[in-house]
């Protein structure tokens, strides 16, 4: 049996091309190439829904000329990679005319929630952090659901983010510029398990 894992790293249009053929066969999982390594995510269940729901209507509220898509990214870097963040933040247009996977220039920040899976370490507090730095993306929120906490990153130097604030659901989080907006995170307490 060939494996994709078996591969020291699969290429951009290998990828393209699986992604295209999992997308009409697999009901349950999301692809995605970081670091030139595959990895999937499971489709998001409703708690995880409805944080992004409530991200989407503050960002909304606060900065209506921006909107958190749901949007494939083309994460430049070292080895292609590709991303589909639960939200990316832009302007409302900033992905007219692009295809599935977008390039990051217009993006002001990536968000996560965190599956209960037992991925969701190396993907969303690993693998990602180092990825969206590496691509220039200036905030990655990332909503932690084991922990109960809100992991802020900001200031990426094309290797890290120099800049992680960790904060328990139920404090009021700063997102900082370009996004400039506040969170009242007391709302996720109750889409925890």
């Amino acid at each position: 049996m060939t494996a994709i894992s078996d591969r020291p790293q699969m290429l951009p249009e290998e990828f393209e091309e699986f992604a295209r053929l999992l997308a009409r066969t697999a009901e349950r999982i999301r692809p995605e190439l970081i670091n030139g390594k595959l990895g999937v995510k499971p489709v998001p269940d409703g708690d995880h829904g409805r944080m992004i729901q409530w991200l989407l209507r503050i960002c909304i509220q606060a900065r209506p000329e921006l909107y958190l898509h749901d949007q494939g990214l083309k994460i430049q870097g070292y080895r292609g990679s590709f991303a589909r963040p639960d939200g990316t933040l832009a302007h409302a247009d900033a992905f007219v005319g692009t295809g599935e996977w977008a390039e990051t220039s217009d993006v002001l920040m990536v968000a996560e929630v965190t599956s209960y899976d037992s991925d969701t370490n190396r993907r969303d507090r690993v693998e990602k952090p180092r990825a969206y730095a590496e691509a220039g993306i200036p905030v990655y929120l990332l909503i932690d659901r084991d922990s109960a906490e809100v992991t802020v990153y900001s200031q990426p130097d094309g290797v890290r983010y120099e800049t992680a604030q960790i904060l328990p659901f139920g404090k009021t989080v700063h997102l900082p510029e370009p996004v400039g907006i506040s969170l009242d995170t007391e709302p996720l307490k109750n889409w925890v398990r």
